[in-house]
């Protein structure tokens, strides 16, 4: 098989790739390297069934021929990260929606599936707990650029279910609830990653908000093998899943995890939004999701816990001294 990974340098892209290429299938992979980094698809260059393109998915004619030599696109390149969303709010919204349409547009020409990634942000500001794939969408006030980002991601999955239903191009929509692991940065305001750098530099490790905000966090091998499976199943065309870990954990207490695993002398601080982000940012308390769909169809279930997860993490940041 030949897969298609949009914005296959970044974090999970860069992963996949990986596990593709391990399967001994072909990838070819496209990132313009906005929010992605070379570094995480140094290691793949050589290999012989990898190819990469270090340009912007609105190059249409690249991603045409792109699309044409391969059997499947997952569709990853987006505008990602709350501090990003907060600073370039007009580049997220045009990178995900009109990302996604060029995509989805290229691809029905030679009917070709994709999986879309998405975001457990579509969710809004719902407080039913846990979220299910059929729940109503609760959006924030449009003076709020922070909700720009999960209107964006609904319009991408609109755009999905549309090609399918419409033109019956095989559509996928995963939902995926704080992915982490080895190569992700926290520059865009990824907890983790920032934590663990934070602790491992004896600096501050700054919450935001109260702390007592909680999020389940699933490491990237269990996100990617789900992706491929999902591919692999007939009757997931046409649907969304939620995917993720339904083990929920504090801020707060994740603080206090990282601080405890990396042996720190780092003080705990903590920030309000409006001096992290900007004046007025909204968030949800609770993001949990109803893993029922996904385990029905694939068996789907994390198998690392959030100690072991952080443990890969500090290993790698580590490793990087």
């Amino acid at each position: 098989m030949k897969y298609l990974v949009t914005g296959g340098a970044g974090f999970i892209g860069s992963h996949l790739s990986e596990t593709i290429l391990k399967q001994n299938d072909e990838v070819w992979v496209i990132d313009n390297l906005s929010t992605g980094s070379i570094n995480n698809i140094e290691h793949l260059k050589s290999h012989p069934k990898f190819h990469y393109n270090i340009d912007s998915i609105f190059n249409e004619p690249l991603l045409a021929e792109l699309i044409d030599n391969c059997d499947i696109v997952f569709h990853l390149a987006a505008a990602v990260g709350v501090r990003l969303i907060v600073e370039s709010p007009v580049n997220t919204i045009e990178t995900n929606i009109g990302g996604t349409e060029t995509v989805l547009k290229l691809a029905n020409k030679k009917n070709k599936t994709v999986l879309i990634a998405s975001s457990s942000e579509v969710y809004g500001k719902s407080n039913k707990i846990p979220f299910s794939e059929n729940d109503d969408m609760i959006m924030g006030a449009t003076v709020k650029s922070r909700w720009s980002y999960a209107c964006s991601k609904a319009i991408d999955e609109f755009l999905a279910l549309a090609y399918w239903r419409e033109k019956k191009l095989p559509t996928i929509v995963v939902r995926l609830f704080n992915t982490v692991g080895p190569r992700q940065s926290g520059r865009y305001g990824m907890v983790i990653p920032r934590f663990v750098q934070q602790a491992l530099a004896n600096e501050p490790i700054t919450i935001y908000g109260s702390g007592k905000q909680s999020r389940c966090f699933t490491d990237v091998s269990d996100v990617v093998s789900g992706l491929l499976k999902l591919l692999n199943h007939p009757k997931s065309i046409g649907e969304v899943f939620n995917m993720g870990s339904d083990q929920e954990i504090t801020i707060e207490t994740l603080a206090n995890k990282v601080k405890e695993k990396t042996k720190s002398i780092s003080e705990i601080k903590y920030i309000s939004y409006d001096e992290a982000y900007e004046s007025g940012f909204e968030d949800m308390q609770r993001r949990v999701p109803n893993l029922n769909k996904i385990k029905g169809l694939i068996n789907y279930t994390p198998s690392l816990n959030i100690d072991q997860i952080l443990d890969r993490i500090i290993h790698y940041f580590r490793s990087k001294k």
